[in-house]
């Protein structure tokens, strides 16, 4: 497993009425244990318009983590695992994508 940095691209679909909201309890809830394994939330970004192809996403943006085992620490931590149902409640399709700086 690398040391490198790796970058997580969260594309989510909100439910209708209560996603938003509920993915905001969601982050807040998340938020402590993700920094205890040295996560950093960058930019979030609201789609706007699609000008080449379909993407109708409700919220894009990157986490940042030391390495894949940070993540995978996290993933695994029992708090974390407490309140993975609210990410679940809030939305009704995700994509995560690990990524790695180009160049």
């Amino acid at each position: 497993m690398s040391d490198e940095p790796i970058y997580m691209l969260n594309v989510l679909w909100f439910r209708p009425e209560t996603g938003a909201r509920r993915y905001k309890e969601y982050l807040a809830a998340a938020a402590p244990i993700s920094a205890r394994y040295g996560a950093r939330k960058l930019d979030s970004y609201v789609p706007e318009r699609s000008i080449i192809g379909e993407f109708d996403a409700d919220l894009v943006f990157v986490v940042e983590w030391p390495s894949r085992a940070s993540f995978e620490n996290f993933v695994n931590d029992s708090e974390f695992q407490a309140i993975r149902h609210l990410r679940e409640e809030a939305i009704t399709n995700s994509l995560l994508v690990r990524c790695r700086k180009a160049g």
